[in-house]
């Protein structure tokens, strides 16, 4: 046994002299560098350094303002680093992990510098913390490696063969299943135990002691387990395990061990297809995990779905959904607590910003028994975390007074869990007055439903209807009052925990108030009535609905004559507006005749060419041929005259080099055709067809051409070109042989034809159908989408790929273009996530490319409804009140104003006054306020003295 543990002391003593010599030669490779390098670099390293500190003096500054800014924390780790100065680098270090969790390139830096700082025995202790935290954040294998390492420098401490057994049972728990790099970690662990064997062997020709024979066979049963143990797990490189373990072997490898290989090495067959497309993919490769962990969860075993969870989250770790679903499956399936609640943890530190995670953690924590300190602690944290929505802030304060009001017994009269849950519901609506509301300019609660919900517990447990009554009467004076299902609820409660008396009080107060659906009330009302009242009760309440209903029907005739007003008058607009263009039209056409000899003379030349008689009137124009023609396309307009194109409204017409009789006869052919068919309505069928427009005026024969674009998509059987007197006006009919090929053909909508962006809708008859809705682009908050806006013309959706896939998976980019598929400069870029689009907006935002400052925001699209639209009759200030002046995206960051600027000037609208007109305001930026206060009624004598002055 002595000679065994001499033998141990000098094998270690060789190791740590070893290690001790290669530290030293590096010291001196280092300080040897240095004075060769000091002489030549002494002047640039000076102003190296100034400027160094004075950029770390500026990131100090900007931590202490915003201590969340991830790069500002990166940047200024580098630079201590390179500074060289341990104590500023420590505590730059430490400040990060508090807030962040660190990538495994951090956590490597951090651990190597405080490794070769630290040499002393009694400083082993704080590295091995150290390593401790590293393997809380992610699942690295590097890192478990190199902790396990470090902890063979100290073997020969006291424990110190124990201590470094036990970091690699560790390592290989956690990531042992790793199916490329956990063999890494297998081989260092049977390579340590292989040194061991070697410092217990005796020398050749020695024969053991039955205490070093027994020694001996330890080692080796270690040796043999570790094979084994290995061999029943799929990894890649198994068939040279396999041999090695053969080799090394004097038995030889067992059949149970065999069998299990086999297995092992069928599964790993199997998931190496995943594998392989993990390691071909470019990152973030969040489609490729996700097909994997589906693979894994259908085989079934948790370990193995556990370690593709986390490898995922390594590459993915800002991906909320990823950690939900994790989190879910170790919450439903594996309920380790330790393991569960570290994955919580780790998730809300990743995506702080994320109400979701946080919800989750805390039901995790109350799940799993955590104490009501760690609890409030978590709650506290979410509160500071950001989230980007008041309902956010609603949600995670119904989660945290659920908890609360399932610790209380309700039993008792009086409890401090009961004062505190009543606190709670105190503090969370002044939270929601003081702070949600001033950021997001609204509370994020409309329907008040934490009050709902207190006044509940107080009727329901604690008997005090009263304390509910006085809650219901707050917010019923929130804006509450007009809804017929607030009021419904509040008599709802009161028919539980109340009396008849309040019951009919409720019931009175809401006939007088509610607005939206008081015909309800009404009848819930009677029905009261009917089951509780007296004949005095009834005449009351029959004489109240009436007389209610009454002025709410007459309130309502008020609001439809004054809407088909409104509609007659816009209307007669739309009728002006037309008749307008048609005599400005008319008058052009006048001139154009009224010109000298020669003009008119090679323009009679020309009709005549074109229809082959001379005649000053084109031939008569069939349904949906003219610029009365109603088009039964989706999205043409009821009047539609296509005025834009290659040449706009004066486009050339399709003219060949043919004599006049065949020129005539293929000019009227179409138009034959399209009046044969609409004669004969049985051979028109809308669902078989499809309309074309914006093609370019300019395109030659096209029916042939369409015809040739379109049969890919189905047998066609006719093309429905539309002319005017000067040929194609730029729009179509095609009819297919069969149904199934519409869809196919609206798959070629704004497919590029001549340079233009061909438009293709369904073919619906509008006056048959007026309720046909066409495509309209969405017009609510899109999260996951960002609006980027002064685009440069000529960018490209290649150059906007390059500029966003950095900042994650990109689904769609659409730019914005006219009728002639020229860039508006504007783009919409689809992201997989929300919180990749939010962190493009940040990352984007005030970007310059080619020479053109972007602006990003979260779309936002403003909504496009009647209601919206500008009166014209009123002047400009009226039309947009001062809150708006921001524009429909509101006033934040991360928001955009698409208000043109000159609409923000009062540009000389006037507004009559009663005597006169009154002055044009002074101040161009006083808004409509400063306007309104000088147009002030003039007198007789104002009114005299002014045209005196004149």
């Amino acid at each position: 046994m002595a000679a065994t543990g001499n033998a141990e002391e000098t094998q270690l003593q060789e190791m740590e002299e070893e290690a001790g010599m290669e530290r030293e030669m590096d010291s001196d490779e280092e300080e040897g560098m240095g004075i060769e390098n000091s002489d030549d670099e002494e002047d640039d390293s000076s102003e190296d350094d100034k400027e160094n500190e004075a950029e770390i003096q500026r990131l100090e500054e900007q931590l202490s303002i915003n201590a969340f800014d991830y790069n500002c924390h990166v940047d200024l780790i580098k630079l201590l680093r390179q500074e060289g100065e341990l104590p500023p680098l420590r505590k730059a270090r430490q400040k990060m992990s508090e807030l962040f969790p660190l990538t495994e390139e951090i956590w490597l830096d951090w651990l190597k510098d405080e490794i070769r700082l630290t040499e002393e025995e009694q400083n082993r202790e704080k590295v091995y913390e150290l390593f401790e935290m590293a393997v809380k954040d992610y699942i690295c294998p590097e890192i478990w490696l190199e902790y396990a390492q470090y902890s063979i420098g100290g073997m020969g401490l006291p424990g110190g063969m124990e201590k470094v057994r036990s970091i690699f049972e560790r390592a290989l728990t956690a990531v042992g299943l790793h199916m490329t790099k956990g063999v890494t970690l297998w081989e260092a662990y049977r390579e340590f135990e292989n040194v061991i064997l070697a410092t217990v062997q005796p020398p050749p020709g020695i024969v053991p002691t039955c205490e070093q024979q027994e020694l001996l066979n330890a080692q080796l049963e270690r040796i043999h387990t570790l094979f084994r143990r290995q061999l029943a797990i799929p990894l890649m490189d198994m068939e040279g395990t396999y041999a090695e373990y053969e080799e090394w072997s004097d038995q030889g490898v067992s059949d149970t061990v065999s069998q299990k290989y086999k297995r092992a090495l069928q599964q790993m067959e199997k998931s190496k297809p995943y594998e392989e497309t993990l390691m071909a993919a470019e990152p973030p490769k969040l489609a490729e995990y996700q097909t994997y962990i589906d693979y894994e969860q259908k085989e079934g075993d948790p370990a193995r779905i556990q370690i593709i969870f986390e490898r995922a989250l390594a590459e993915n770790c800002l991906v909320p959904d990823m950690w939900a679903k994790y989190t879910k499956y170790l919450d439903r399936q594996l309920k380790i607590k330790d393991l569960v609640l570290s994955s919580h943890d780790r998730a809300v530190r990743n995506c702080p910003w994320t109400m979701g995670l946080w919800k989750n953690y805390l039901l995790a924590l109350e799940r799993h028994g955590a104490d009501h300190h760690t609890i409030s602690d978590v709650f506290e944290k979410a509160l500071n975390a950001g989230f980007i929505q008041a309902t956010d802030y609603v949600n995670i304060w119904e989660a945290y007074l659920d908890y609360l009001r399932r610790r209380v017994d309700f039993s008792k009269e009086s409890s401090r869990e009961l004062e505190e849950l009543r606190a709670a519901f105190t503090r969370s609506l002044d939270y929601m007055k003081q702070d949600v509301e001033e950021r997001f300019s609204e509370s994020g609660d409309p329907s008040c439903t934490i009050m709902q919900v207190w006044a509940k517990i107080e009727a329901l447990h604690c008997k005090n209807i009263q304390k509910a009554r006085e809650l219901w009467d707050s917010i019923m004076t929130k804006g509450n009052a007009k809804f017929a299902n607030m009021w419904l609820e509040y008599y709802n409660l009161e028919r539980s925990y109340g009396d008849a008396l309040h019951c009919r009080k409720a019931l009175h107060r809401a006939v007088q108030c509610t607005s939206d659906y008081p015909e309800h009330v009404c009848e819930v009302l009677l029905t009261f009535e009917r089951v509780e009242g007296s004949l005095e009760d009834w005449d009351a309440a029959v004489q109240k609905t009436e007389t209610r209903l009454n002025r709410v029907n007459e309130q309502r005739a008020k609001v439809a004559e004054k809407e088909a007003h409104l509609v007659r008058q816009e209307e007669q607009k739309t009728e002006q507006r037309r008749r307008a263009k048609a005599d400005k039209k008319n008058q052009k056409k006048g001139q154009k005749g009224s010109r000298p000899g020669e003009k008119r003379k090679a323009e009679d030349e020309d009709n005549e060419n074109e229809w082959g008689e001379e005649s000053e009137q084109p031939p008569k124009r069939h349904r949906g041929e003219g610029n009365q023609g109603s088009f039964r396309g989706g999205g043409a307009e009821e009047y539609m005259e296509t005025e834009s194109g290659l040449f706009g409204r004066r486009a050339p017409p399709c003219r060949r080099q043919e004599a006049p009789g065949a020129k005539r006869g293929q000019q009227m052919a179409p138009a034959t055709v399209r009046k044969t068919q609409e004669d004969n309505p049985e051979q028109r069928k809308d669902d078989c067809s499809v309309f074309i427009s914006n093609l370019a005026f300019s395109m030659e024969d096209p029916e042939k051409r369409l015809k040739e674009l379109f049969e890919p998509c189905g047998p066609v059987q006719s093309v429905r070109p539309v002319y005017a007197a000067k040929g194609f006006r730029g729009y179509c009919y095609i009819q297919f042989e069969g149904k199934t090929s519409v869809p196919e053909a609206l798959k070629m909508d704004r497919r590029e034809v001549d340079g233009r962006p061909m438009f293709v809708s369904p073919c619906v008859d509008k006056n048959k159908n007026p309720d046909f809705k066409v495509f309209k682009y969405n017009t609510n908050l899109e999260k996951h989408k960002i609006f980027i806006s002064g685009l440069p013309f000529s960018c490209t959706k290649e150059q906007l790929e390059e500029l966003c896939k950095d900042q994650g998976t990109i689904k769609d980019i659409r730019l914005v273009t006219n009728r002639s598929g020229k860039s508006k400069g504007l783009a919409y870029v689809e992201f997989e996530h929300e919180a990749q689009a939010s962190q493009a907006v940040l990352k984007l935002d005030g970007t310059v490319l080619q020479e053109h400052t972007l602006s990003v925001a979260i779309s936002n699209p403003p909504r496009r409804n009647a209601a919206d639209k500008p009166d014209l009759s009123r002047p400009m200030g009226a039309m947009m009140p001062r809150a708006m002046v921001y524009g429909s995206r509101g006033k934040g960051r991360t928001q955009l104003s698409l208000i043109p600027r000159s609409l923000h000037r009062q540009t000389g609208s006037e507004s009559k006054a009663e005597n006169g007109t009154a002055p044009k305001p002074t101040g161009g930026a006083s808004g409509d306020a400063g306007f309104e206060a000088q147009a002030k009624p003039m007198s007789n004598s104002d009114f005299a003295k002014m045209l005196l002055r004149k």
